[in-house]
């Protein structure tokens, strides 16, 4: 498959100032790509919901860690809310190496 070096520094641009395939933010594309970039199906929102949620937890771990010192939460409640935060970042951290390999991956493919 041949790349045309002009198309590859205009989808570059494209996806630098946030216009991925050329399009504005919040445009719908049509055809027969349309269902593949709906609302929420897009890599980009898979990830940022688990960064979401990891953030998440680890503030809740956090916040009852500091009841518990208060007084107002008991030791189990805390054990569990830090363990959930650390199996949240094991996953995240887990996911980085894979996306990395991957990077690093497409990296050594020959042009």
């Amino acid at each position: 498959m041949a790349v045309n070096p002009a198309n590859a520094a205009a989808a570059y641009q494209n996806a630098s100032i946030g216009k991925p395939l050329g399009l504005s933010p919040g445009e719908a594309l049509s055809g027969a790509g349309a269902e593949a970039l709906e609302p929420g199906s897009r890599f980009v929102d898979l990830v940022r919901t688990a960064a979401q949620d990891a953030i998440d937890a680890n503030r809740n771990a956090e916040q009852l860690s500091m009841d518990a010192v208060a007084g107002k939460a008991s030791v189990a409640e805390v054990v569990t809310a830090i363990s959930e935060a650390e199996a949240t970042l094991q996953t995240v951290v887990a996911v980085r190496d894979r996306i990395i390999s991957a990077y690093q991956e497409i990296l050594r493919m020959p042009i």
